[in-house]
């Protein structure tokens, strides 16, 4: 019996073995002259099916590069007296010193303005924009909103490659994104991401957040520059990130074309953003206190009514509770503080409030949201 098994596998080697030879040489062919020549009998790949196979973001990037440049910007600091910390120098003890930093830019416009961060630039006395193919270019400040964290910066140029602009409304969840800027210093950079999440508040950076964020690697350096879609159109400037280590741990956040429209337009028509302030301090309304009220969620507690300001004037009254603004329903302390600040001063806007528990409409007029030097992060509107 096992001289039967071993007699099949043998024959059984045999034939795979022909088969296997009969294969090969089927792609060889012997011409007239002798030579052996090896057919390739491998299926081509289509070539729609070989661009399947290799995404590529190439172009997106190619058509967005020429837009975003290098910002410097260099500012006097004052040098601190005391050795050893500051030792005599040759500009004399207490001298002040130059600091210099760096930051990236969008070419808003052709004919020379260009948006960045507003820290990016700020308390600067010197600033030089660099872009593709240009000699480096001496700026000044058209403007800034620190609110938004936003400013304009003007060169002497005509012809830049000014930044294509998408929407937001455009971008969702998942959604590619490249971010592009100068980090570290070490020159023009793109890196590649999703898109996180949208419409960020709460985190205590600018007053007005409403922030777009992405898993793009964005470190020191590329603030101020862009975050583009797959077709290199602009969906926001590049801002922050969440970091322990100074570098890039996959959260960062841009601030959405939209609203870098809406201020940058401002800014360079008239060097300030007009906004709407209605005079009030509020708080979050709780659990607790809107039992106490007999007031539902959700809902902002007005806790402080600045005297003959716009909302004394409209009639609010501290413990009321807003409901809504414009007939568009306010969620918490910071949808107020956005949809306070879109509304057009001199503008009136109805307020729905609760107050005791019965339900009011007011009209209110917004006054001039006044201009901030730095950042308010209480909840002023």
């Amino acid at each position: 019996m096992r001289k039967l098994w071993l007699g099949f596998a043998q024959v059984a080697t045999v034939i795979f073995a022909a088969l296997y030879l009969f294969s090969f040489f089927r792609t060889v062919s012997v011409p007239s002259g002798g030579a052996v020549s090896v057919v390739n009998t491998a299926t081509p790949v289509a070539p729609a099916l070989r661009s399947a196979m290799s995404v590529s973001y190439s172009a997106a990037a190619k058509t967005a590069m020429p837009s975003v440049v290098n910002i410097y910007t260099a500012k006097a600091v004052p040098r601190n007296r005391g050795w050893p910390f500051n030792p005599p120098s040759d500009y004399g003890e207490g001298a002040p010193m130059r600091a210099t930093s760096l930051g990236s830019g969008v070419i808003w416009r052709a004919d020379g303005y260009v948006v960045t961060n507003n820290h990016v630039v700020e308390g600067a006395d010197e600033i030089v924009v660099v872009a593709s193919g240009r000699p480096p270019l001496s700026a000044r400040v058209v403007g800034t909103d620190p609110e938004s964290d936003l400013a304009v910066l003007k060169v002497d140029a005509t012809g830049l490659a000014a930044i294509q602009r998408g929407g937001n409304s455009h971008l969702d969840v998942g959604d590619v994104v490249l971010a592009i800027g100068n980090p570290f210093g070490v020159g023009q950079t793109v890196t590649q991401g999703i898109v996180s999440a949208t419409g960020r508040n709460h985190l205590g950076i600018n007053t007005f957040e409403n922030f777009i964020q992405t898993d793009a690697a964005i470190n020191p350096g590329n603030s101020g520059g862009a975050l583009v879609d797959t077709a290199g159109r602009l969906a926001g400037v590049n801002t922050a990130i969440y970091t322990r280590s100074e570098g890039s741990i996959g959260i960062g956040f841009a601030i959405p074309v939209d609203l870098v429209a809406s201020v940058a337009d401002q800014l360079i028509a008239g060097g300030r953003v007009s906004r709407g302030y209605l005079g009030i301090q509020t708080q979050e309304l709780n659990t607790e206190q809107a039992a106490q009220l007999g007031a539902a969620l959700p809902g902002v507690l007005v806790a402080a009514v600045e005297v003959n300001g716009p909302a004394q004037r409209g009639g609010l009254r501290p413990g009321d509770v807003i409901r809504s603004i414009g007939g568009l329903a306010v969620a918490d302390a910071a949808d107020l503080v956005a949809r306070t600040g879109s509304a057009k001063p001199g503008d009136t806007v109805a307020l729905q409030i609760e107050r005791r528990g019965a339900a009011k409409s007011l009209g209110i007029t917004p006054g001039q949201r006044p201009s901030m030097t730095q950042p308010k992060r209480s909840a002023q509107h």
